[in-house]
């Protein structure tokens, strides 16, 4: 029970729904415990004593009893269920909030499919036990309390060889259980990966259908429903091989005691009508014992899905504040890096490694770089997506660590290589950093990264609903309006990761002119592999493997023989081959 109990914060707030239900439960179990003694009663005394007087009597009390136990049934279910789905609503929200705060780190490794799975197919696995499982434990050990003591009082002999044959069934009961838990795990683990595989699926489908991989993709989906399909085939087989065995235990127990029960009552020492009420007895316990084994089944499934849960909820949130972090809501945008070194994990090799610079409010610094050199390792330590291995990054004089993250990222506008767009109107998109943003505002930052012309040209204009992902814009519209985005927030520090990949050199040329007037009283780093996108820095550092290898404007850089003058004259030559082809 150590997951329910580490789960507990999320369903005992809601415990009197619980309470209620099995209230109404014990009434429940408390009727079906009189139908054998009214049959007792109707057997001995009404049928064999010849009272017949009582049976309008039997059948009044019989409908009375089945119109309680009705209502008691109702309520019992209903306020099960509102346990149940109240704990999940609480459970899903902590889940889906955890998620939001959890460090770039975790999602490095983590599967988008996967993660969906835990917070649907896990979270309504541990809601339905929650909801019904917990009940019919208690149902279990209220029916078998009840029923042998009313055991006990029709025959004691016949109540101990009942005792005495429980045990096989418990120790069925016990391996089961610890069979099917793990099995129940290896579901949940593969429908995590069967749900990543259709999730990548279909966000790849363009480059699926452009490599005409289709069967490739249709052979790897098999793979893993099949995976899928072996391990619940597994589970079945351990179900199918241990519920015969405890039906067949608990059969042969209700004959040892058919037998008994026949001698004793050859020897009056048991009524007929004694020992048919003793059978029914004997089935309300033995029932439950062999339904346990289904109980035990959601529990397994529920204990599956509740450490697949935890795993969410218990993973490490290593970016932090401090108790009383500096809140501001203006930064100058001062940044200076102090020996900074970087490893994204122990056995990675460094990203950054003893960088060092010093970038004044409203300068504009350039990175260049091949792949890989950790251009945009630098902007993700100023934003605090990552904490540095060693050294220390300051913003206007103060350690990145001292700011509460809201003040740290509400000053810094960050325009990703890859532009992400919701499934809002474009209006929405925009203003998503600064929800109170004036509709003056927004058309003021659209048009400043060259974006206001196309969006007047939609049908909707401003008000116009994007696919997912930004589906049915350009590559390079969708990354005005994420530049846009950035500029609506007003930032201090301005960071644009390869922000003009995306468009071509006329509209790249026409956002620069834009983003000139953006970048003024502003900190900007652009990240860039054309280097027309940051030649007018005022400081361009060039790196290699995580090293500044070497650092200045873009007049003193072309005139060294270093790594920029080859990345320049590689991209100038090629310009100039082509413009004499065009003219030749």
């Amino acid at each position: 029970m150590e997951t329910f109990k580490k789960l507990k914060m999320f369903y005992w707030p809601y415990k009197r729904y619980f309470i209620w239900s099995i209230s109404f439960l014990l009434i429940v179990t408390a009727i079906t415990v009189v139908y054998p003694i009214v049959l007792q009663f109707t057997i001995d005394d009404v049928i064999r004593g010849g009272q017949y007087q009582y049976v309008p009597y039997l059948a009044l009390g019989f409908v009375g009893i089945m119109i309680i136990k009705g209502i008691a049934t109702y309520f019992n279910q209903y306020l099960g269920d509102m346990f149940g789905i109240k704990s999940v609503y609480s459970l899903r929200n902590s889940l889906y909030e955890k998620l939001q705060f959890l460090p770039f780190k975790y999602y490095d490794n983590a599967k988008t499919g996967d993660l969906m799975s835990r917070l649907t197919a896990d979270v309504e696995g541990f809601r339905f036990f929650l909801s019904f499982g917990f009940a019919e434990l208690i149902r279990f050990v209220l029916l078998l309390g009840i029923s042998f003591s009313v055991m006990f009082y029709y025959s004691v002999p016949l109540t101990l060889v009942t005792i005495a044959s429980l045990p096989f069934l418990a120790v069925a009961v016990y391996k089961f259980d610890k069979t099917v838990h793990p099995a129940f795990r290896g579901i949940r683990k593969s429908f995590g990966r069967l749900n990543t595989k259709v999730q990548e699926n279909i966000s790849g489908i363009n480059t699926v259908k452009s490599l005409s991989r289709e069967g490739f993709e249709i052979n790897k989906f098999n793979d893993s429903n099949t995976d899928y399909k072996d391990h619940y085939l597994k589970t079945s087989n351990v179900w199918a091989k241990y519920f015969p065995l405890m039906e067949f235990i608990g059969n042969i127990c209700v004959v040892t005691l058919l037998s008994f029960g026949g001698y004793l009552v050859i020897n009056n020492q048991v009524t007929p009508g004694e020992l048919v009420a003793f059978f029914s007895l004997v089935w309300y316990i033995m029932w439950p014992i062999m339904n346990l084994g289904f109980v035990i089944n959601m529990f397994s499934q529920s204990k599956a899905s509740g450490e697949r849960l935890l795993e969410i909820l218990e993973a490490e949130e290593d970016i932090v504040e401090k108790q009383n972090p500096i809140k501001k809501d203006r930064l100058l945008g001062h940044v200076e890096f102090k020996d900074v070194t970087l490893n994204y994990t122990e056995d990675d090799e460094k990203a950054l490694s003893n960088v060092t610079f010093n970038a004044e409010p409203g300068k504009v610094i350039g990175l260049i770089g091949a792949t890989g050199s950790g251009k945009t390792s630098i902007t993700q330590l100023i934003t605090r997506f990552y904490e540095p291995t060693s050294g220390q990054i300051l913003i206007d004089g103060k350690d990145v660590r001292d700011y509460s993250l809201h003040t740290l990222r509400n000053n810094i506008g960050f325009v990703l290589q890859e532009s992400f767009l919701f499934s809002s109107s474009i209006k929405a998109n925009i203003a998503y950093g600064n929800p109170d943003a004036s509709m003056e505002d927004i058309i003021d930052a659209a048009k400043r990264a060259d974006a206001h012309e196309f969006i007047m040209e939609l049908p909707d204009g401003y008000d116009t609903m994007l696919g997912e992902r930004g589906m049915g814009l350009s590559g390079g519209q969708k990354q005005r309006i994420a530049i846009a985005r950035s500029i609506c927030i007003d930032p201090s520090i301005l960071i644009l990761d390869d922000a003009t990949s995306a468009v071509d050199m006329k509209t790249e040329f026409k956002i620069q002119g834009a983003l000139k007037e953006v970048m003024k009283g502003r900190t900007t780093f652009i990240i860039a592999h054309r280097i027309s996108s940051l030649k007018h820095a005022d400081e361009i550092l060039v790196l290699d493997q995580g090293v500044i290898v070497e650092r200045g404007t873009h007049e003193e850089l072309v005139k060294n023989e270093g790594p920029y003058k080859r990345i320049y004259d590689i991209q100038y030559k090629d310009q100039k081959t082509v413009l004499q082809s065009q003219t030749g």
